[in-house]
């Protein structure tokens, strides 16, 4: 099987389902952001971190495809059986974000991203994240798109932002806080 397929080199794009859209579509937007996202949470894992996070970071990329699939498809015309983004996948990241919060000093200032390259890319992550929710509840304004979807999303930036002062803590690095000038 050849990966090139030559049908989108006009600058259209096929949904599953088989609708063909401009590749800056908005549907694309989200998707291919999603899995740029996908992409920095690759490499968050290949740093040395503890195996529980490891874990929970390949838990978090399967359902980034669940997502990346869900908007890559048109809800009108896709027949294809996709994974369901459950209740419980938010539910997860909630747990975790708990239980690394018991372990962090409370949070009294801004943090400034940073304190090591492993720490940096869960901000960057973070960031990507927040691009994807934002694009994808544009998304929603135009069609439909499953709100687990978004609150995933949501939740996903919140986790990693915990997760980037929990690795700032486990590395032994001081927490970069924002004390603005007056």
């Amino acid at each position: 099987m050849k990966i090139y397929t030559k049908t989108g080199d006009k600058g259209l794009t096929s949904l599953i389902g088989g609708t063909r859209v401009p590749k800056f579509h908005l549907r694309i937007e989200c998707y291919g952001t999603v899995d740029e996202l996908n992409s920095y949470i690759g490499l968050i894992l290949c740093q040395p971190i503890d195996l529980h996070y490891q874990q929970m970071l390949k838990e978090i990329q399967d359902r980034l495809f669940t997502v990346g699939a869900s908007l890559a498809a048109d809800p009108e015309k896709s027949k294809m059986k996709i994974p369901d983004l459950l209740q419980s996948d938010i539910l997860l990241l909630e747990t975790e974000m708990d239980v690394m919060n018991e372990q962090l000093p409370e949070l009294k200032h801004f943090v400034l991203p940073g304190g090591n390259s492993t720490v940096s890319y869960c901000h960057i992550a973070r960031c990507i994240c927040r691009r994807a929710e934002r694009l994808t509840v544009h998304l929603a304004t135009e069609s439909f798109v499953d709100e687990k979807m978004t609150v995933y999303l949501n939740r996903l930036s919140d986790y990693l932002f915990v997760l980037a002062r929990k690795l700032n803590m486990d590395f032994n690095n001081e927490e970069n806080i924002w004390l603005p000038r007056v």
